[in-house]
């Protein structure tokens, strides 16, 4: 099913990005928070404390929209198989029970219907994503062309995707938490030598430098040129310029600093040798993308 467009959407935005897992399911039950428990196999491992606060606040006003999706383990207990954000921010708001569908199966069934479920989330980040390819292929025992199939995606991106693993795992934070782009992430992968990726990861962060620019230098190592030779380049290669552009760097963290707390969200820089580059705004949830827009717009107003 087609996803509908999150701007404009309102509360709606807050609820979910997707329809939840409703096939086989009876009528819409009202059933006891208390009785809800957790899937241990729920992909999400961060739950953003304000996001999470905003969709707690909406559902104490107009309640739940969306019902959550459960598979009942017994008389008194039901697993979450669907709605793991509406069921936490029910509990933040108070609630005593939720709308939920009630749906049959077994454990394998559940795990599969919960990780495919929320690998179609746009919200997921890279390793999240990841880690949820990779726990189907194990726990199925499936190749990575019959997940292709499962999921709707081409083997190329779940490769892709599976690839991150094999990152350092300061790498993978930094993934995680937006600090580097995927395409940064797809050049590193192709360095043989972790501590070599280590040293490349840093040197984007430090520098702020475009996914075309690592590549150009990943291309540059696995020709065999020495990574510490491309980080600290000898003294004679350097420019007249170089102290201007130690302070440009200086001046480009204090005005990313700036724009952060401005926008109260994370604020990327990335600038090449012409000057030239780009300002990268991130954020986590199509309510916050509405929050950043109504900036922009207030100060056209201005």
């Amino acid at each position: 099913m087609a996803k509908k467009n999150a701007l404009g959407r309102g509360l709606d935005a807050l609820i979910t990005m997707d329809d939840a897992v409703t096939r086989g399911s009876s009528s819409i039950n009202e059933i006891a928070l208390s009785k809800i428990i957790s899937n241990p196999d729920q992909p999400r491992r961060i739950f953003d404390e304000e996001t999470m606060g905003e969709l707690a606040a909406s559902i104490s006003k107009i309640g739940v929209i969306q019902p959550v999706t459960l598979r009942k383990v017994d008389d008194e207990k039901y697993q979450i198989i669907a709605g793991e954000r509406r069921y936490r921010a029910s509990l933040m708001a108070g609630l005593d029970s939720i709308p939920a569908y009630i749906k049959t199966a077994d454990d394998d069934e559940l795990m599969e219907m919960a990780l495919i479920e929320n690998i179609q989330r746009e919200d997921l980040n890279a390793i999240e994503i990841a880690l949820a390819y990779q726990n189907l292929i194990d726990s199925f025992s499936l190749t990575q062309e019959q997940l292709s199939e499962r999921v709707g995606k081409k083997r190329t991106t779940i490769t892709n995707y599976l690839r991150l693993l094999k990152l350092p795992a300061e790498v993978q934070m930094g993934i995680k938490d937006r600090k580097i782009d995927m395409g940064h992430a797809r050049a590193l992968v192709t360095i043989n030598d972790p501590v070599s990726q280590l040293a490349v990861y840093n040197l984007i962060l430090r520098d702020g430098l475009s996914v075309r620019k690592v590549e150009a230098i990943v291309k540059e190592i696995n020709e065999g040129k020495e990574v510490e030779e491309i980080i600290n380049p000898p003294r004679a290669q350097k420019s007249n310029s170089s102290k201007g552009k130690k302070s440009a760097v200086g001046d480009f963290e204090a005005l990313k600093k700036h724009l952060s707390d401005y926008f109260k969200t994370d604020v990327q820089f990335t600038c090449n040798k012409q000057g030239k580059g780009k300002i990268t705004i991130s954020f986590k949830s199509p309510n916050e993308l509405e929050r950043i827009i109504g900036i922009f717009d207030q100060l056209k107003k201005k």
